[in-house]
């Protein structure tokens, strides 16, 4: 067993290239994703290859596209390898010195890889079981209806289903909604503010978003055109996101958490879809664009594993680095809701990511819903479907509407709309500092459930409910007055080699690595963010192993849970797991992280 830790805490870069977007045949071609030196052409790489340049791959400076003739490649490292053989005989033959090759353009590529043709691997993440319908307690509740009939008349919102809209405003339950009525009435509703939904399409024609829509934010890269058009009979997922964030202040349906910010579609979930499209779908208009809410991942069934691959992990990076003019794009993901299947949200490449905030769901009443996935990943919970209620939003058509949107497919752009609201009220937030927003004022749910640890910091973390739930109006008043965090730095870890057999039982593997006071100030650390832990285990069965993380204080991550479904005859292969649980241990000292 191998195992890597980084402990976490990076400055971004301004600077943005324009993507080329080119459909991809791989009937006849096959196409490869090459990293070049910035001292190379592509052109000129075109040319030694006899290959076709087929554009740069997205936002990503240097990462190019490149296709051959099936006829003249099976295996492109061996045409690369066969090209500089090649190259070296024929400067031997000419008496040059072929000591040294840094003149040589095959050198220049720094990377390769051969582009998989498209597939559906992400799906929706919507209820997987329809929510059953009960009588809500119907309390005395005139104080929150006088209250929310006030706000109305001083707001001027007379959209049909804003009372309908609990999760903004509840009368049924006071204190469970995302609190935000507060900061429209200080005049804070999203102006000047982009999100993005990378989803199933979004409805522009809408009279509930057409007044928000903003078309140099989309495009669809399912169909290779500029307009997100939802065209499939199930195309609704995205523009009932949409509803949620930015739906307009007008006389159609319900209002957005930020009703006066901006939103854009980004359509990839209609049709099978390859890295070179997802990695340039997610940096798309990167300056414009401020948000990206992702209602989707790999399938929740208890039993996939599965991450973004390397061109769409460099995407991310990529965003978080030179986004938003260097203040990084800030990704939101639905945690999932494979609960029910024993799934994790560990197991999703996309929502265990430092760049992502990861956002469970939690219900009209207070309660987790059951197809709410945990994980040690998970920052927050907001609002969605449960206790016989769902999400009331904005539908395809003119003037349609939609009263049954759920799952974490619904809080994570919950969240998104109250990040909007904080860099309305705060543009200079990086993607971190609304990170650390939302850890110092979301607000711990259930806290007798036995699933609460108290931290160092004080703070209480839940590998069920993250942070707590968001709290939008103490975010953004706390955001007002908020000092930027300092770059971000970063502590690697050696790998640490294990070479012991896994035991059966509750008796485990117990690794130790121990951070030094030499290495905190060498790395620049000041305090923890987030904590990976990269594995190489071999096993007959994955879905029978799990790891903790646990720090001298006594914290314990859950990285990795036993999943009865998962009968991979595997281990992981260099599976990196992430972890929030440890945030903020401050002042930060040198301890011991032990793995078992």
């Amino acid at each position: 067993m191998r195992i890597a830790s980084g402990i976490i805490a990076t400055l971004g870069l301004a600077g943005a290239v324009s993507a080329s977007l080119h459909p991809r045949s791989q009937e006849t071609r096959d196409f490869f994703a090459l990293h070049l030196d910035d001292t190379i052409s592509p052109s000129h790489i075109a040319q030694v290859l006899g290959a076709r340049h087929e554009g740069q791959i997205g936002q990503l400076d240097g990462h190019h596209t490149f296709s051959l003739p099936r006829e003249q490649t099976a295996q492109f490292d061996t045409l690369l390898n066969d090209l500089r053989t090649r190259r070296k005989l024929r400067r031997r033959s000419e008496g040059i010195d072929s000591r040294g090759t840094s003149d040589d353009p095959l050198d220049k590529i720094l990377w390769s890889h051969k582009i998989a043709p498209a597939r559906q691997r992400l799906q929706k993440r919507l209820p997987p079981v329809s929510v059953p319908y009960r009588s809500l307690d119907k309390r005395d509740n005139r104080q929150a209806v006088a209250f929310q009939t006030n706000a109305m008349s001083t707001l001027g919102i007379t959209d049909p289903i804003f009372r309908e809209q609990w999760h903004l405003l509840n009368t049924l339950q006071p204190g469970h909604d995302l609190n935000v009525t507060g900061l429209w009435l200080e005049g804070i509703t999203g102006k000047g503010v982009v999100t993005a939904v990378v989803d199933d399409g979004l409805d522009m024609d809408s009279n509930d978003l057409k007044p928000n829509y903003l078309p140099e934010g989309s495009y669809d890269f399912n169909e290779n055109v500029p307009e997100p058009r939802p065209l499939l009979l199930d195309d609704k997922h995205g523009t009932r996101c949409c509803g949620e964030i930015a739906a307009a202040k007008n006389d159609v349906c319900g209002v957005g958490v930020a009703y006066d910010s901006k939103i854009a579609g980004i359509r990839i979930l209609s049709k099978p879809i390859d890295d070179v499209d997802e990695a340039a779908a997610i940096n798309f208009a990167y300056q414009t664009n401020d948000i990206y809410s992702c209602s989707w991942g790999p399938i929740d069934d208890g039993a996939t594993m599965d991450a973004p691959g390397i061109l769409i992990k460099r995407a991310m990076a990529n965003g978080v680095q030179k986004g938003r003019g260097g203040k990084g794009s800030v990704f939101v993901f639905a945690a999932g809701n494979g609960a029910a299947y024993g799934d994790n949200c560990n197991f999703d490449g996309y929502t265990n990511s430092i760049y992502s905030i990861t956002v469970g769901a939690i219900d009209r009443e207070g309660n987790h819903p059951s197809y709410s996935e945990s994980c040690s990943a998970q920052l927050v919970v907001a609002y969605s479907s449960g206790s016989g209620d769902y999400i009331h939003t904005t539908d395809v058509g003119a003037n349609k509407c939609f009263s049954g949107h759920g799952g974490t497919s619904a809080a994570g752009p919950l969240a998104a709309g109250s990040a909007a609201l904080a860099l309305s009220a705060r543009p200079d937030l990086t993607w971190r500092d609304l990170q650390h927003l939302m850890v110092e004022t979301a607000v711990p749910v259930s806290e007798d459930d036995g699933s609460w640890q108290v931290l160092p910091s004080g703070r209480k973390f839940s590998h069920d409910w993250g942070f707590g739930k968001v709290d939008t109006y103490t975010m953004v008043q706390l955001a007002k007055t908020w000092e930027l965090v300092k770059p971000q730095a970063w502590l690697h870890s050696p790998w640490l080699r294990v070479h012991q057999d896994i035991p059966q039982g509750d008796r485990g593997l117990l690794s130790r690595y121990t951070v030094t006071a030499d290495q905190l100030k060498e790395a620049n650390i000041a305090k923890l963010e987030h904590v990976t832990v990269t594995m190489n285990v071999n096993h007959t069965r994955r879905g029978d192993l799990s790891v903790e993380l646990r720090s001298p204080a006594g914290i314990v991550s859950y990285l990795s849970v036993a999943r009865r479904k998962d009968d991979m005859p595997v281990g992981y292969d260099d599976w990196t797991f992430m972890s929030v649980a440890h945030w903020y241990v401050f002042p930060f000292r040198p301890h011991d992280m032990r793995f078992c």
